[in-house]
């Protein structure tokens, strides 16, 4: 059934899991990176990106290097002109790479409708930016109990960038990415780091957990201070929290904190389509969190203060693995729209977040952010409820095909009519359970395979035809209750057979 975890307990627990030039050096860095924030305050909107200006050139210029950039909508360094994530196709699994316009640009979506063309892809790789080859797959089974992540349906969610079509990455509960090990470069055992990611403000939840950063060189959470990872949600982890979210906090394993020991009430929230989630940690002492409207305006800081005292985060334990989409642990079972993001090593300054903010907000990012808008669209039934698949998202072979309240986040509630007309979501196919003819036969979810039980034709009247049995699809004595349980019956037009494609 579809409803949210509780954040109680052990849901987050587990996985919400020289000297004399040195100063000369401070100085020049400090000029440098004023230098940076007034230029980037002077971008407008616009089709094109200006060498040296993207995010990784800014905070390199500041003395704080990219280790790690990951993006599916453009270049996040001015000199980037390769792949920018990999996307693999169910029809036949052959996989493309999915580059860019010109270097330093835009993503070339048009790239992926041609080779998406009448299937559907997943993204199966996120390719780092940077020379360190920090890339992400999806990730392994880990210790949250959740099993292997899954790659995004690549179309699920389009928006524009600098004037151009784009893919973000749609999360949701079993979507995930990780670099497993000690990725190159990337902070351990209490080293200093910074991370921004741009995420939805819209498409959020308070499960665990939607995060982009620092984690556990394995899947397991091994303790307080082993993560160091931003993440928007609307998980109130330590009360009080101000509002309903959602909000911008660190995932340092076993909590996640919104600044101070936990508890922050001066963070009041992003909620904005477009939001720039910013953390950085001196691994020692100190951390601070910022969050911005990815559209326009400046970074409100929200924390710039301590590490908490709670045993464990002083110093910091970082293990150096980059998760996306999930906890340390591999929980799995939040929902986000991730965009861009990179992670760096050192502090960095308030002049370069300050001036990636700006280049961010010069990329023109428009769109709605909360509600897939790919091929797929829903499938309505009797009272207008919405054929859905039990298993929240997580949907394997032989899950139930039910009637929900419509949601417009959930991704197992938007279908694809594909060209041979079966009906396809969360990379399955709307299927009878054992091929099945005869009256009563329950619909299930199982992998497209090209036989007659996956084949839906809308008819004038309004119901769904299976031709291979003659029978319709059918809620069983008209019944329109969360969890109704579909079946195909004789077709005879009555409200139980209304199935509407959008």
């Amino acid at each position: 059934m579809r409803r949210e975890k509780s954040t109680a307990g052990g849901g987050l627990r587990r996985s919400a899991r020289r000297a004399l030039l040195r100063p000369l050096r401070h100085l020049l860095s400090a000029v440098a990176a004023i230098g940076l924030v007034l230029g980037a305050l002077i971008a407008l909107p616009g089709v094109s990106q200006a060498a040296g200006s993207l995010p990784c050139d800014i905070y390199g210029a500041a003395g704080t290097p990219c280790v790690a950039a990951h993006s599916t909508t453009r270049a996040l360094l001015s000199s980037y002109n390769g792949p920018l994530y990999q996307v693999t196709r169910a029809s036949d699994g052959a996989r493309a790479d999915i580059g860019l316009l010109s270097a330093g640009g835009y993503a070339n979506a048009a790239q992926q409708d041609t080779f998406c063309q009448n299937t559907t892809c997943r993204i199966t790789k996120v390719y780092d930016q940077t020379s360190r080859h920090n890339d992400l797959t999806p990730g392994p089974a880990g210790t949250s109990g959740m099993g292997a992540d899954r790659g995004a349906d690549a179309s699920e969610i389009a928006v524009t960038a600098g004037g151009h079509k784009v893919y973000g990455i749609w999360i949701s509960p079993g979507v995930g990415y990780r670099y497993t090990g000690v990725a190159s470069g990337v902070a351990v055992d209490g080293q200093p780091e910074g991370a921004y990611m741009v995420a939805s403000g819209t498409h959020v939840g308070s499960d665990c957990c939607f995060d982009y950063g620092n984690a556990e060189s394995t899947p397991a959470d091994t303790g307080n201070g082993h993560m160091d990872a931003v993440s928007i949600a609307t998980t109130c982890y330590f009360a009080p929290c101000t509002g309903s979210g959602p909000w911008i906090e660190a995932d340092m394993e076993n909590g996640m904190f919104q600044g101070d020991n936990g508890s922050n009430t001066a963070n009041r929230g992003n909620n904005s389509p477009f939001v720039t989630a910013v953390l950085k940690n001196d691994g020692q002492t100190k951390y601070a969190l910022k969050g911005g409207n990815s559209q326009s305006g400046a970074l409100s800081t929200w924390w710039d203060g301590g590490l908490p005292t709670r045993a464990g985060y002083r110093p910091m334990h970082q293990e150096g693995g980059i998760i996306l989409g999930t906890g340390g642990d591999n929980s799995n079972w939040n929902r986000g729209t991730f965009f861009e993001g990179v992670m760096v090593a050192g502090y960095p300054t308030d002049a370069a977040e300050n001036a990636v903010q700006s280049n961010v907000v010069s990329v023109g990012y428009s769109g709605e952010t909360d509600v897939p808008n790919g091929p797929q669209g829903t499938v309505t039934g009797p009272d207008g409820k919405c054929v859905d698949v039990a298993a929240d998202d997580t949907g394997t072979n032989g899950t139930a095909v039910q009637l929900w309240d419509c949601q417009n986040w959930a991704e197992d509630q938007h279908w694809q009519h594909n060209a041979d007309g079966s009906l396809s979501t969360i990379g399955r196919c709307l299927d009878i359970e054992g091929n099945g003819t005869a009256n009563g036969a329950k619909v299930e979810l199982w992998d497209c395979n090209g036989v007659g039980g996956q084949k839906w034709v809308q008819q004038a009247d309004g119901s769904l035809l299976n031709p291979q049995s003659g029978r319709c699809l059918d809620s069983p004595s008209g019944a329109t209750a969360n969890g109704t349980r579909l079946q195909i019956w004789d077709c005879n037009g009555s409200a139980a057979q209304k199935f509407k494609l959008s």
